[in-house]
């Protein structure tokens, strides 16, 4: 048997940060089921239905699916835009077109 493992332990900042995102998942989490669920007792109040239709569910998860594909597919083209030298290029020619002392990005 192999004595116990040495790798790369987090720092307490990292922790810190790691607790902090859980959390506020968690706490996202509930939320959205209060609202979901409170938009159920107030639509059966008012009108008597407090369901949401199968089209509804449909909708709603074919639109965080397509948020989601949209949200990565943006970040793809920047990740491939950065990797491919475009940004540099830019970069390179407003430094060279605007004096450092008028500079705004500085």
């Amino acid at each position: 048997m192999s004595g116990p493992r040495s790798g790369p332990r987090l720092s307490t900042g990292a922790l810190f940060i790691i607790v902090v995102l859980v959390a506020l998942l968690g706490v996202s989490i509930w939320m959205a089921v209060d609202v979901w669920t409170s938009t159920d007792r107030a639509a059966a109040q008012a009108d008597g239905q407090g369901e949401v239709s199968g089209h509804g569910i449909i909708a709603l998860i074919l639109g965080g699916i397509g948020s989601v594909i949209v949200g990565g597919g943006l970040m793809a083209l920047v990740f491939f835009s950065n990797r491919s030298g475009h940004d540099q290029t830019v970069h390179d020619e407003y430094k060279s077109r605007v004096h450092p002392d008028d500079d705004p990005l500085r």
